[in-house]
């Protein structure tokens, strides 16, 4: 399959996310990893999605796993203890 169709396939699949998502469907696990073979399978699919497309795969993340991406992202660069481990590996850290 092209890619181009493969782009289209995507962005159906977003789609019904999208409307999953409004309607609390009980598919939303299933779009999810749906979008995640696609993409694992055509991975130059990620630079043809819009930032729409990506912000509903997001909501669907969230949605799914009961989290806020970026809170979580945020809280544990906040934990005591991650600032001083990094300081201590200095650039080995990276």
């Amino acid at each position: 399959m092209s890619t181009v169709g493969m782009g289209f396939e995507l962005q159906e699949k977003v789609a019904a996310l999208q409307g999953a998502i409004l309607d609390q469907h009980p598919r939303i696990p299933t779009l999810l990893r749906e979008i995640w073979t696609t993409l694992k399978q055509y991975p130059e699919n990620v630079t043809l999605a819009s930032e729409e497309e990506i912000a509903i795969i997001i909501s669907g993340l969230e949605f799914q796993t009961k989290t806020f991406l970026a809170e979580s992202t945020m809280k544990s660069a906040k934990k005591p203890g991650t600032v001083a481990a990094l300081k201590s590996k200095g650039a080995d850290a990276f």
